[in-house]
């Protein structure tokens, strides 16, 4: 009997199951300074120890993306082994912040199952929860993905799709505990903006680009422990290319949303999420927001901006069609909300 794991298949899996992510991972400095040197954020709060203290929070605070990307890598071996692509999230929170020394782990539900018409494959959804240091909630969201069947002929469950809210409601937001911008830096932070400055429908064109490797994106995914074949395997995709994993494209676009966005210190939470169309070695990305909504919070020094960060090969505004697609260009469009000094 063969002790390897060949990964869960769509008719694995049954709603309500609940699976207990291998293997708890520590971060650590080393975690940050790669973080840094594959994506290269300026954001003043993760970047310096001084500007966090100086927020009311501990020096060595993470960037919130390498908490989701470690919460996220946990989740493959179980959720998207066998996965043709990651297709969206919802309704995601960042519940508590992150320091060099914590270990995370993580744990999914099934919450939904549906077999495509093809009878090959089917979406998957799952809640997933990941826990600082044993049982502190660090952070939360659902994602749905399209996986293959490994029998063909395996009947079709029930099929059950869940219903998920648009947009987490501005009043779910956790602000950190202890964070104060009543007296913020705005010289350390590179720009003045703050969150008066933003109007709902302003968009905001982040003018630099970087192009993708494989180098760059192989050792990404596997500092995040994310197995996927997808991103390694040139054998797993018809035509010979490893697949940029979507959260590299994230990372990216998010570094980029500095220039224009530099104040926009946090992520609060992930409303939804699409990788609009693969990515492959070579291309050259770029990035815009719009924003979609603004909502003070009940820290006086602390307001929220809601907005989306699109990754596109294309021009900065354009997003869709005609027929109401997203252009071919476009690789990322991700709504979420972001913490700013009032």
């Amino acid at each position: 009997m063969s002790k390897t794991n060949a990964g869960y298949f769509f008719e694995d899996y049954r709603v309500g199951q609940v699976l207990t992510h291998a293997t708890p991972r520590t971060l650590s400095a080393g975690d940050v300074a790669l973080y840094q040197a594959l994506y290269g954020p300026r954001f003043a709060l993760q970047s310096s120890g001084d500007v966090a203290e100086a927020s009311g929070l501990p020096r060595g605070v993470v960037d919130d993306l390498i908490t989701f990307h470690t919460v996220f890598g946990k989740t493959v071996p179980d959720i998207s082994l066998n996965a043709v692509a990651n297709l969206g999230y919802a309704e995601g929170r960042f519940l508590s912040r992150v320091q060099a020394g914590d270990t995370i782990r993580a744990e999914s539900e099934v919450i939904g199952l549906k077999e495509n018409s093809n009878g090959k494959t089917g979406i998957v959804w799952v809640r997933t929860k990941g826990f600082a240091n044993g049982d502190r909630p660090v952070l939360e969201y659902v994602r749905w993905v399209m996986v293959r069947k490994g029998d063909v002929t395996a009947p079709a469950p029930e099929t059950m799709v869940p219903e998920l809210a648009e947009a987490v409601a501005a009043e779910a937001l956790q602000v950190p505990e202890g964070l104060d911008w009543s007296d913020f830096d705005f010289d350390s932070s590179g720009e003045p903006h703050r969150f008066g400055d933003y109007a709902v429908g302003e968009v905001i064109d982040h003018v630099d680009g970087v192009t993708l490797t494989d180098p760059e994106h192989m050792m990404a995914t596997r500092l995040w422990q994310n197995t996927a074949k997808v991103h390694f395997d040139v054998t797993a995709r018809p035509d010979e290319q490893r697949l940029i994993y979507g959260g590299h494209i994230i990372s990216l676009a998010r570094a980029l949303s500095f220039n224009g966005l530099a104040n926009a210190q946090l992520l609060a939470a992930i409303n939804g999420g699409a990788h609009a169309n693969p990515a492959v070695a070579g291309d050259t990305i770029r990035a815009w927001s719009e924003v979609l909504d603004t909502a003070r919070t009940e820290n006086p020094s602390v307001g929220a901006l809601r907005l989306r960060l699109v990754a596109t090969k294309g021009a900065p505004g354009a997003l869709r069609g005609e027929d109401g697609k997203y252009l071919p260009e476009v690789l990322l469009d991700l709504d979420y909300w972001a913490f700013i000094p009032i």
